[in-house]
């Protein structure tokens, strides 16, 4: 159930309002919007009813059941689109096109630092780079860890770019946390429900990938795992799905991004590396995803693909990066955006 304050309500009114549905044996979240709040109650569907009697408290213009099972991921919670902050300076799900650019992996400070410079010269947002690697097999290089998570930290020290990274497992969450401004859930783990919850209780900001076989409803409900945690810094990422299609990695699914955006307020980015899996194809994809309505991009780039640890076909050299980001301000501008 959503209960709706009125403009106007005082925070008295909302202290009652959170207190009186923690007796009835539900969670709540506040949820602010532009005139009002609104406040999700969380808990057993088979006992919702008495939460109807909250109606006649004061301050609250009224109570609504939430038809779809994700509840404070759905549009029903909250109209108008979320903007997740990152930095002080810079949000996304805002007029702002957002684009985070790196390597796959970490692999040396030589390589992490060139591609930090290459990427923000080119006007990237956001460095990513993974210093854990979950892989398919397991001979395949595993990421540097915490030393991976170090060279991070240094390289956006010297270019001010925030950094995305992947977490792995529960107990590394944390760790990775320290490092981080935003924390990447892979597509491998997105129905991890314990690591789900655990990035749920941390204060960062999640990119939530899209696993390769998850209908969009199966997408949202492992954001909703998270926001039920407490974290509503959710950043939603379609990187492809898995068909029975040879000539590319995946399938990248641009009709689900305005399908997301019909569905729910948190913003959504697209991965034309992951999706595609060939360098030929990202800079095309990454313009048809704007097209469609994406609030960023998130592109592998690289130094030295052909010697990369990981995913070097997919990986844009940094020539050809800053070739797509100088014909990707023209889309950005076709579609209202700003780059």
């Amino acid at each position: 159930m959503i209960i709706v304050m009125k403009a106007g309500a005082v925070k008295k009114d909302k202290d009652e309002v959170l207190k009186r549905i923690k007796e009835l044996g539900y969670k709540p979240h506040v949820i602010h919007g532009a005139t009002r709040d609104v406040i999700g109650a969380v808990g057993d569907e088979r006992g919702k009813a008495v939460l109807q009697s909250i109606e006649s408290m004061h301050g609250v213009e009224n109570v609504v059941p939430i038809l779809q099972p994700y509840k404070l991921a759905s549009k029903e919670v909250k109209k108008e689109s979320s903007i997740i902050p990152i930095t002080d300076t810079l949000s996304i799900g805002g007029k702002q096109l957002i684009v985070m650019a790196g390597p796959c992996s970490v692999e040396s400070e030589e390589q992490i630092i060139a591609s930090a410079m290459a990427v923000k010269e080119a006007g990237a947002h956001v460095l990513r780079g993974g210093a854990f690697k979950p892989r398919t097999s397991p001979y395949s290089f595993q990421g540097l860890e915490e030393e991976g998570l170090k060279l991070l930290a240094k390289a956006r020290d010297l270019t001010g770019l925030p950094i995305v990274t992947e977490v792995v497992n529960p107990e590394t969450a944390e760790l990775v946390a320290e490092y981080a401004d935003i924390l990447q859930i892979g597509a491998r783990n997105a129905q991890n429900f314990a690591l789900l919850k655990k990035v749920g209780q941390l204060k960062k900001a999640v990119l939530l990938k899209r696993g390769m076989s998850m209908t969009i409803q199966e997408f949202l409900m492992s954001a909703e795992y998270i926001m039920s945690e407490g974290n509503q810094s959710v950043i939603l990422c379609e990187r492809g799905i898995r068909t029975f299609e040879t000539a590319t990695r995946n399938t990248l699914d641009l009709s689900a991004i305005p399908v997301l955006k019909e569905k729910t307020h948190l913003p959504i980015i697209a991965d034309p590396s992951h999706g595609t899996g060939n360098y030929h194809y990202v800079a095309p994809m990454a313009y048809a995803a704007v097209a469609a309505g994406a609030d960023g991009l998130i592109i592998e780039v690289h130094p030295d693909p052909e010697h990369a640890s990981s995913d070097g076909p997919q990986s844009l050299k940094p020539a050809k990066f800053a070739r797509m980001m100088a014909q990707l301000r023209l889309f950005a501008e076709a579609a209202e955006r700003e780059l």
